[in-house]
């Protein structure tokens, strides 16, 4: 490999647990430091790269000698806090080798749901690129509930990816890459190598992980794919197995399934709407404002609502669904859960009258609504 063939300059590698234990019980030790040695190559032909890593349950379970614990929120929060050190013990001993150094990030959702918390992990990100410094970063396990939780690393893995603006998040895991049909049940399964477009149909094609070890399965992945994609980031899931995977997936060459950038990527702001905080709650539309938001580029106003979902705040994040129930854009809300009951189905020249104060006519702006659908 040399410097003209490389297509990338700034990389997110996420590595999930069953990569990192080749489906055994420990941590495998070989697979690690060869895909250490890819990255490390790679970062001197000089290539930024961004380590997301799963596997601290596993180390924990590890260095504890597999203990017989309760199947609890604490047994798996002890099993993190000790398995978390010597994951980036592990990591350390392996970059150290090529001269490289290590700086981790333990991240949960609720550093990306505040604005200023998601400018301040980006801004400690560039700044151990900028140093040189390979950024590692993994989800708090030992202090996150599910209520702060990410959820998975392939989620983390794609906000990583729009934190530091990079060029290509790469998701290695047990499979080759997204398939047709299941290739555990089916031997006539093909391998779908391009992809341009996460429809319905596609999402129907993701199955769970075939390890058991990790958390995240190919529909993690597909949701990873469609946040990175949409902020104007290359994703493609490829096989940890495959040799050098890294290499030539950061040479372009035709590895996995690939997942297109979309033509216009999302502004900084937009970014965080839709990889940042948890929707608090659900708007479901009519048709007209189904219409009006995907296909006219407007903001949503009170007459379009036919129902409102949960107990939330203005300001927070909300679903929009149409009547089926679909997903087709997600936004900031303008008014809390009591006033858009209040005020649902009624026209934009009521809304003073009926709440005593007026926050504008749109509930959800357009320039504070991402359009998924």
């Amino acid at each position: 490999m040399n410097s003209s063939e490389i297509a990338y300059r700034r990389v997110v590698v996420k590595l999930g647990t069953s990569v990192l234990t080749s489906g055994s019980r420990s941590l495998d030790k070989a697979q690690m430091a060869e895909l250490t040695r890819q990255m490390a190559h790679l970062m001197k032909a000089g290539v930024e790269v961004v380590l997301c890593t799963s596997g601290a349950i596993a180390a924990g379970r590890e260095h504890l000698q597999h203990p017989s614990l309760p199947d609890t929120m604490a047994s798996k929060q002890l099993l993190a806090a000790v398995g978390q050190s010597q994951l980036i013990l592990a990591w350390s001993q392996l970059f150290d080798i090529y001269g490289f150094k290590v700086g981790q990030l333990l991240l949960t959702r609720a550093d990306l749901h505040d604005r200023e918390r998601y400018l301040n992990a980006r801004d400690t990100l560039n700044a151990l690129l900028h140093q040189g410094i390979v950024p590692i970063i993994n989800e708090n396990d030992a202090v996150a509930t599910n209520e702060i939780k990410v959820g998975d690393n392939d989620n983390l893995s794609a906000r990583a990816a729009l934190l530091c603006d990079a060029d290509l998040l790469i998701l290695l895991t047990d499979q080759k890459g997204l398939f047709d049909a299941d290739p555990r049940t089916n031997p006539q399964a093909k391998l779908i190598a391009e992809v341009a477009n996460i429809d319905d149909s596609l999402r129907r094609l993701a199955g769970g992980s075939v390890s058991g070890l990790g958390t995240g399965g190919m529909a993690t992945k597909l949701e990873a794919a469609d946040i990175a994609r949409r902020s104007g980031v290359e994703v493609v899931i490829a096989s940890g197995q495959q040799p050098d995977v890294i290499e030539k997936l950061v040479c372009k060459e035709a590895v996995g399934t690939h997942f297109s950038a979309t033509e216009h990527p999302l502004e900084s702001r937009k970014q965080w709407i839709l990889a940042g905080p948890k929707p608090k709650g659900q708007l479901m539309l009519d048709d007209g404002a189904v219409n009006a938001v995907t296909n006219k580029g407007r903001s949503l106003l009170s007459k379009g609502i036919i129902a409102v979902e949960g107990e939330f705040d203005r300001g927070a994040t909300l679903e929009l669904v149409d009547r089926h129930g679909k997903v087709i854009a997600r936004g900031l809300t303008h008014y809390n859960a009591g006033a858009l009951n209040c005020i649902a189905g009624r026209h934009s020249d009521d809304i003073e009258a009926l709440l005593g104060y007026f926050y504008g006519d749109a509930v959800i702006h357009r320039n504070d609504m991402v359009v998924l659908s």
